[in-house]
Order: C-alpha cells, then structure tokens, then sequence
C-alpha cells in the first residue's frame, strides 16, 4: 500500500493512479489510530492533486554512518572528522519539503550544497526499549529521505564534534513521494539506490551495503522513544559531492536549476529542484555572514 498526503493535507492510498481519500486529519494521526480509518468516497486522479510530504512527524531521528562505504569515501579527501558507526542526532521537521517542491540555495551561508540520498523508516506505533527482534512491529512503511547538507557549514560545525545546523536549513528535508507499507517491502535490504542529478547518476548502491540491519537501528535508538509517525533516517551511501576530489566537488555541488531525483526500488523516485534564493523569497539574498568556524 502507498499511503500520500496530498492539497491542503488530506491523507489517501494511492491505487494505481487514484487516490483513495481517507478520513483522518495526518498522516501522523493515521499511525495514531493504527489505519483504523474508512474512505471518504472521494476518489481524485493522481494528476488532480499536489503531492505534498507524505508525513510530519513528531520526531524525524536521523542516523548516520550505518553504511561503511560513507566512512571510506570521506578518508580520500581526508574528511574533518571519522564517520563513526552510529551517529544520532534529531532533524528539523520545519525543513521537511515534499515532492516536486523546491529546496532554497541560501547563497548568503553556503557555497557548497550537496545531496544525501537515504532511505527512512516511519514509525507505526509508540514505542520504547525493544529488541531487534520486535523491531517489525513498530515498523509502519518506508519513505525517500534527501539529506541536503550545506558541506562548508558542516566542516565549521564538526570542530566541536557536532553538527546540525548544516542540515537543518530551510527546505533542506525532502521527503517522498509516499509512504510504501512493510506488505510491499517484504525486505528493505534488498532495495537498489540511485540518485540523479540533471539525469547524470551521482549516487548508486544497495540497501544490503548497510553494516547493520534496520532491526537494529530501530532497537538501539529506541531508548530516545518512538511516537507513532516517527521517522529514523538510516544514513546515506558513497557517491556524495563532498567526497570528491576538489576539481569534481566544484563541479558536482548543486547550484539553482538543478533538478534532483531520489530513487528507492520498490518506493519511487523523489523528485525536487534547486532554486536560488531570489526565486524563492522574492528578494536577494540577505548579507553574507561570517564563514562557519572563522573565529570571531
């Protein structure tokens, strides 16, 4: 099942290419009340309505350093700081944007926008201190997390050994295109993932590459309690801009025109587009503040 939020944020199944509306308010109050929801006996097509992010949560928890091949990429440029298995630290749910919408280049911060394409794990019901082995009972669908990361912002924030802010901007979340339940899904290590940007591949692997199983994951952080609707992130894969040689990163950080496409085997593909600031907010980029980690 596909489960979408769609115009003013009205919640469906997508069946084919219509939407089956349902009676209930979000998304996050479909996992509240456990599907127990019935149709409204409004049915628009696909191509009526606007897709918007397919859920708010509460909680979006983002985990890192769960797939190795991150970890090794960063050593060829001699990345700021170790990529350690598992990295946790919560997420801007303010900064979620949804399919096709657009995320804002704030040119007066960053000058080095990168892509993070990452598989994410909604959380079905309200949860605490479990083991793997009870980890598929919480487990309410799977959804396409882009983890925009502005680079140089997140090298002046990692002096501390922390960081958040470089990932937390302004549209810089975007999560889609829907919802796909674990009845479609029967093995989430068993997804191809690619990322594209203007059609040209940029990241390209596969859910099993994972060090750990989402299991896993699931338990170990449930000590911070899970509230239904929850998203977990589950880290991104190699292939990232600032991970490349300086003459390639110049090349490969998105710019305003850019057009990104996420794609999950089995989920679908995340479509948004990178516009400037100017486009965005009708005005021009507000005065550059002081690089991140120069000493005041």
């Amino acid at each position: 099942m596909k489960l979408v939020t769609f115009d003013n944020g009205r919640v469906g199944e997508l069946r084919d290419n219509t939407i089956v509306e349902l009676d209930v308010p979000s998304m996050r109050e479909y996992f509240e009340r456990a599907g127990d929801v019935r149709p409204t006996g409004e049915e628009p097509g696909l191509e009526a309505v606007k897709l918007r992010a397919p859920i708010i949560p509460k909680k979006l928890i983002h985990t890192a350093g769960n797939f190795r091949e991150h970890e090794e990429e960063s050593k060829r440029v001699d990345w700021s700081h170790e990529i350690a298995p598992w990295i946790v630290f919560f997420q801007n749910v303010d900064a979620i944007v949804g399919p096709d919408e657009p995320i804002v280049y704030p040119e007066h911060l960053t000058e080095e926008l990168d892509y993070e394409l990452e598989l994410a794990v909604v959380i079905s019901r309200t949860g605490r201190w479990f083991g793997p082995e009870d980890a598929a009972d919480y487990i309410g669908g799977y959804v396409i997390f882009n983890d925009i990361t502005a680079r140089d912002i997140q090298r002046g924030e990692m002096r501390s050994g922390v960081f958040s802010f470089s990932k937390a901007i302004d549209t810089f979340c975007p999560l889609g295109p829907w919802i796909v339940t674990p009845d479609e899904i029967r093995d989430p290590h068993d997804l191809a993932m690619q990322l594209r940007v203007n059609g040209d591949v940029r990241q390209e692997s596969h859910s099993g590459r994972m060090s750990v199983t989402i299991p896993e994951i699931l338990s170990n952080f449930s000590a911070l309690g899970y509230s239904a609707g929850d998203v977990l992130s589950t880290g991104t894969v190699a292939g990232v801009a600032g991970f490349k040689s300086k003459e390639e990163r110049d090349l490969l950080y998105l710019k305003p025109g850019d057009v990104i496409e996420a794609e999950i085997e089995k989920i679908g593909v995340l479509r948004n587009p990178v516009i400037s600031w100017q486009e965005g907010h009708g005005t021009p980029p507000l005065p550059r503040v002081r690089p991140w980690g120069e000493a005041t």
